[in-house]
């Protein structure tokens, strides 16, 4: 997915009160300030209260199916709009102690809210985005960036 389209999806979640957050490998992106690889979808966490104004934002835009994807979860799972565009969506849900739940109450994850408080840009756009220590101790959604902001991180501060 190029930047400007990321930003658009973005935008329009943003423009129906969702509380987005980027993760993934745009969220690792935004931290470094420059598109270092080809992503297919943005990563996106919020509070499952903004699931349906996700939607409607979502659809506006063409991308109102579910994609098929080994380990859907009702708190994670691929919209698409039949063609390229994509959107894996993260839920969370916001505990009395502003504390995050991610996952089932059985054996979900809690984490804390600052997890999701750095700032980063996608295409010289200031986005919320996952904070780089969190990224690099592993997310409970996705790892597979792990190596790819560690070993960044090392370089941009001359220690690799």
């Amino acid at each position: 997915m190029p930047a400007g389209t990321a930003v658009a999806v973005l935008a329009a979640l943003r423009d129906r009160g969702v509380d987005v957050c980027v993760g993934g490998g745009w969220g690792v992106d935004a931290l470094l300030g420059e598109q270092t690889r080809v992503h297919s979808d943005p990563d996106v966490w919020l509070p499952n209260a903004h699931i349906e104004p996700l939607f409607s934002a979502l659809a506006e835009r063409g991308i109102d199916r579910i994609l098929p994807w080994p380990g859907d979860r009702p708190w994670n799972f691929v919209l698409h709009d039949g063609d390229r565009l994509r959107v894996d969506v993260h839920l969370y849900e916001v505990l009395p102690d502003g504390s995050f739940h991610y996952g089932a109450i059985a054996d979900g994850e809690t984490f804390p809210a600052h997890a999701l408080s750095s700032r980063g840009t996608i295409a010289v756009t200031a986005v919320r985005c996952e904070a780089p220590e969190w990224r690099c101790a592993g997310t409970p959604a996705t790892r597979h960036d792990r190596p790819t902001i560690t070993m960044s991180s090392a370089s941009a501060s001359g220690t690799g």
